[in-house]
């Protein structure tokens, strides 16, 4: 969702955690540079609503936290700081509580739009990548009932599976099967 980029001199990632703390907007951290990114429409907020009230009820009880789509994903290797609409770590390193951001998480999902699919299918994939711990990646279609995921099998092979109506969708790194339907609840017109 990216909407506009900030000019100017190139920001260190303290700096960019210090601005961003008091912006009244979210951006996303490239390489020195804020990117400021477009507010979300009603469906992709239900959709992300929806993914977080079943990870949090899953999850409760274990080692695992989710994280809603106001946590940044921090990819220090890269100089990226990223917030995807869900993410999932369970093993977050001591000390890091205060922190804005998470460094390791397992499990990223990523709500569709029409101008950020490309992206995220994509170059975002690829930079998630880069993180050791992560396992699986899944895209949420917001205009049709879909779900693509991408789990981890070796280093470089990550095998696809698509979800339509009618279909369980599979959360293999947090071990949660669920109908698709739940995903879309409350979401007309689909």
């Amino acid at each position: 969702m990216i909407a506009s980029r900030t000019r100017g001199t190139y920001l260190t990632p303290e700096n960019y955690l210090e601005l961003e703390r008091d912006s009244k907007i979210k951006h996303e951290y490239i390489q020195g540079q804020a990117v400021a990114m477009a507010g979300a429409t009603r469906v992709h907020n239900v959709i992300s609503d929806n993914l977080t009230a079943l990870f949090v009820s899953h999850l409760r009880g274990s080692i695992c936290i989710s994280h809603s789509g106001d946590m940044k994903v921090r990819l220090p290797e890269i100089g990226l700081f990223y917030y995807p609409d869900q993410s999932v770590t369970c093993n977050e390193e001591k000390g890091t509580a205060g922190k804005d951001y998470i460094l390791h998480p397992k499990l990223i999902v990523e709500v569709l739009s029409k101008s950020t699919a490309e992206f995220d299918r994509n170059a975002k994939f690829e930079d998630y990548k880069t993180i050791l711990e992560f396992e699986e990646y899944v895209l949420v279609h917001q205009k049709k009932v879909c779900v693509e995921r991408f789990l981890k099998k070796s280093d470089n092979l990550w095998v696809s599976q698509t979800y339509e109506s009618g279909d369980h969708v599979e959360f293999s790194s947090i071990r949660l099967v669920c109908p698709i339907e739940y995903l879309y609840e409350n979401v007309d017109n689909l």
